[in-house]
């Protein structure tokens, strides 16, 4: 199987003009090279990255300085000349790499020889410089932060013959390439000459040197700070949640993180005979790429399903360089367990452990496969539970519940949820535990299986400093005749005091049965926990009852019912005609006048008290009958009431309100109510009744405009406004009870003036007239020779007087250059207002025509002007 891990290692080291931001890591290694009575002596190696795009060459020179281990005393300075500094370049890492980056940096080695005589705390050696290559993801300002590189001389104090030792060397290869999102390890393994245990880690890069101290020598003593993390980065994440170290052998794997550039700093600590002696740190940066890579990865620790028999699966690495995938899920009972979907899920027949295996791009180039165990063991049900005392500083007994179907439960991890602890964990099935502060603990479980199965169940623990005592109630009211049953609730013993008339002053529910009000007090122990609480038991000899007095209501009216008590128990009877008799202040609906009585209860204590509701009828009253008149007209009301008093409204159309019997004279339909405020009887609310009297419509009458008429000649009257007509006088009439007679007039009286009386169908009626002119002449058109429009009332319109003409064909007037400026047909007695289009016009001189048909049939055409007067 062939395997790339897509994680690119730029371990670089940026050399520019003094504080150039350039250095990408380093570490400091020794070896022991003679021992002469109580001095030792080393070979100190110092070993630099530098960026190769830095521009410049690395220090002819490094200043290591020597520090006390336990007191952090300086020492002294040694210098280490560079001996060598090769470049190391990665430039084609695999033909199947999508867009791989180049890994290429500069490597310095430093040197030198140091003598030390033995001590009990050992040494510290350290080297600083500063800066750090700039835009780190996970450190902040990394441009202008330094970095300091050390290695630990072990003392007396720690193991016999310490100083005597050869440090942990890192030998993993320093070009690596990753890819983000992909599946990466890179190897900080260390080898150690005196076969002393290694245990790896991540820790904190340090900080040293700065753009004003760029090469400290001697460098800072120690203790030293570490770079200021990013969260949520850390020292001990430096890649994020998903990367892990492994202890034993310095393995980091995981899923890479997004683009960027990482600082990563391990510690492999050396134990010998279980006893740590010294700590070295390789400081790298890791830069991840924008690259891609056809590899399949499944789960690392395999699959398991505890729940039912189908797995799901997936390729944790997918992307475009991946043609096709073929599945095989391991299942030996059947030839049709294979799948070439993308993520396929499988149903396997029987309980069991599966190898299951992918193929990537199976028979073509750039191919990987894999592979992963399968265990199918449903049946796995995770639970537990806690007994004992929860008060603080009690044991409390944790118990393992769960259950397997296969297999046997064989592993527990419990924390017991104390945030600030990292030891409140046990590995027992049933452990007990103590907490020492209140609060509420949010207990995790972590349970498996010899299957395989494993689970995390969570449940929340309550500590509390003293036990929680419940009463069903802590006041109570009694007779001084009765017993009452006191209820609490608690987890451990009971103790009720005073002991007065009290029955099992050890129980949960005692009896009691005082004669005078008593506090009853229980003390509640649980395991020596203990808490306290009381429980009034209130003594009366008697109930106290009181009601409001005897009321009157109208009928179909309601009366609230009033009522106070110390009584327990209530009720009001009877109970037909009421709201909610066991209320206080219940509403009462009585038809007929009823007497109520409210009884209450004290145990063995009762009293009743009587309120009577009396029934009454409203007042008589009526208003009289709707009646209708004619628009202007009147009509008098006529009303009775058998209160004690009265009203009228609305008043203002009426002559006398004060009265039953008012004239009414209303403009509209008005509707008149009458109201009486209350009766002998007693009555509280008063009457109402209406009448209505409805106006009839106005009525618009018209006899017609007033004209002429040549003598003899017929002329036609036209009346509106109703449905009946009558004309008087008759003179000429051919009908007089028509809206549209024909008169006929000689002319022996010039002037008639004809009167029409219009009735609607209502009965109602208003009269008109019409005055007609008779000339003794024959038809003709009279023109008049000017007008003086200006808004006074007189002469203000320009038009024909029309003599005996029956229509007009137009009248028309022309300005001075001929243009027509005004034209009609009619005979309304409209005419021209002296404006165009709204403009007045000038004072001058305008010609009009005019032309029309008298009563007989003969035209008549006429011309002239008109002056325009101003």
């Amino acid at each position: 199987m062939k395997r790339f891990f897509c994680a690119v290692l730029f371990c670089f080291f940026f050399i520019l003009p003094a504080n150039a931001s350039h250095i990408t890591g380093g570490e400091m290694f020794y070896s022991l090279v003679s021992q002469s009575g109580n001095n030792y002596t080393y070979s100190v190696t110092l070993k630099l990255y530098r960026d190769m795009g830095s521009g410049a060459g690395l220090d002819q020179n490094a200043a290591i300085g020597i520090f006390d281990k336990f007191t952090n005393a300086f020492v002294r300075v040694e210098i280490a000349p560079l001996i060598s500094s090769p470049i190391i370049t990665l430039t084609s890492p695999s033909p199947c790499i999508i867009n791989p980056p180049v890994v290429s940096y500069q490597v310095g080695y430093y040197t030198v020889s140091i003598t030390l005589p033995g001590t009990a705390n050992g040494y510290i050696l350290s080297y600083q410089r500063c800066c750090r290559v700039g835009g780190l993801i996970n450190v902040s300002n990394s441009s202008s932060i330094g970095a300091t590189y050390s290695a630990e001389i072990p003392g007396f104090a720690m193991v016999a013959n310490a100083p005597a030792n050869n440090s942990a060397k890192f030998v993993g290869v320093d070009t690596v390439i990753s890819c983000s999102s992909y599946q990466f390890s890179y190897s900080f393994n260390a080898l150690d000459e005196d076969n002393d245990q290694l245990v790896y880690s991540f820790c904190n890069a340090y900080v040293g040197g700065s753009t004003s101290s760029v090469v400290p020598n001697p460098p800072l003593n120690p203790p030293y700070t570490s770079v200021p993390y990013i969260a949520p980065y850390s020292g001990s994440s430096p890649l994020g949640p998903n990367v892990t170290i492994n202890t034993t052998n310095g393995l980091i794997t995981g899923t890479a993180p997004s683009v960027g550039t990482y600082v990563v700093t391990v510690c492999v600590s050396e134990y010998r005979n279980g006893e740590l002696i010294a700590t070295q740190r390789k400081d790298l940066l890791i830069e991840i790429a924008d690259c891609d890579v056809a590899s399949v990865t499944l789960e690392a620790e395999g699959y398991t399903n505890c729940t039912d028999y189908t797995v799901s699966f997936q390729n944790l690495t997918p992307n475009t360089f991946i043609n096709s995938y073929f599945w095989n899920f391991g299942d030996n009972s059947t030839l049709g367990d294979t799948s070439i979907l993308i993520n396929p899920s499988y149903t396997y027949p029987d309980t069991g452990v599966y190898i299951v295996k992918v193929i990537a791009n199976r028979n073509q180039p750039c191919s990987d496969s894999t592979t992963a165990e399968v265990r199918v063991f449903p049946g796995f049900f995770p639970n537990f539970n806690f007994s004992g005392s929860t008060c603080v500083n009690s044991t409390l007994q944790f118990n393992d519940l769960s259950t397997a179907t296969y297999g046997t439960i064989n592993s527990w991890r419990w924390d017991f949820g104390v945030p600030s602890l990292t030891n409140d964990t046990s590995r027992l099935q049933n452990p007990q535990y103590t907490y020492s502060q209140t609060g509420i603990y949010n207990v995790e479980f972590i349970v498996g299986s010899s299957k395989g199965c494993r689970d995390t169940i969570y449940n929340n623990v309550e500590i509390i400093n003293k036990p929680t005592i419940s009463f069903a109630f802590k006041d109570s009211l009694i007779c001084s005749v009765d017993t009452i049953q006191l209820l609490a609730s608690g987890s451990g013993s009971f103790l009720w005091r005073p002991n007065y008339n009290i029955i099992n002053s050890t129980s949960a529910a005692p009896r009691v049965f005082p004669k005078i009000t008593t506090w009853y007090k229980l003390e509640l122990n649980d395991n020596g926990c203990t808490n306290e609480d009381s429980v009034l038991v209130r003594v009366v000899d008697s109930v106290t009852v009181n009601i409001n007095s005897d009321t009157s209501i109208c009928i179909n009216d309601q009366a609230q019912l009033l009522a106070s008590t110390d009584g327990l128990q209530y009720l009001w009877s009877p109970p037909a005609t009421l709201s909610n008799p066991a209320s206080l202040n219940p509403i009462a609906s009585p038809a007929a006048t009823t007497i109520y009585t409210f009884n209450s209860i004290i145990g063995g204590c009762s009293k009743s008290k009587n309120v009577r509701v009396n029934v009454v009828s409203r007042p008589t009253i009526n208003a009289g009958i709707d009646t209708t008149i004619c628009f202007s007209g009147s009509a008098q009301l006529n009303a009775t009431h058998g209160g004690t008093s009265f009203s009228w409204s609305p008043t203002t159309s009426l002559n006398n309100p004060t009265i039953l019997n008012p004239i009414a004279n209303p403009t509209i339909t008005t509707q008149y109510v009458l109201s009486t405020v209350s009766n002998i009887s007693g009555c509280p609310k008063p009457s109402y009744d209406t009448v209505t009297v409805n106006v009839g419509a106005q009525i618009i009458a018209s006899a017609g405009r007033d004209t002429t008429v040549i003598a003899n000649m017929p002329l036609q009257l036209g009346a509106t406004g109703g449905s009946t007509y009558l004309w008087t006088p008759t003179l000429g009439l051919n009908n007089a009870t028509i809206s549209n007679p024909i008169t006929i007039l000689d002319g022996n009286i010039p002037l008639v003036t004809y009167q029409v009386k219009v009735t609607n169908q209502a009965g109602c009626s208003v009269n008109a007239s019409v005055n007609v002119t008779v000339l003794k002449i024959p038809p003709d058109i009279y023109v008049p020779n000017g007008f003086t429009p200006n808004a006074n009332g007189k002469n203000d319109v320009f038009r024909p007087i029309y003599i005996g003409i029956s229509s007009v064909e137009y009248f028309r007037v022309y300005n001075r250059w001929g243009k027509l400026i005004y034209d009609s047909n009619k005979m309304d007695g409209s005419g021209w207002d002296g404006t165009i289009n709204h403009i007045e016009q000038n004072a001058g001189t305008y010609v009009w025509m005019v032309k029309a048909t008298d009563i007989i049939g003969k035209q008549h055409f006429k011309k002239g002007t008109v002056f325009l007067m101003k």
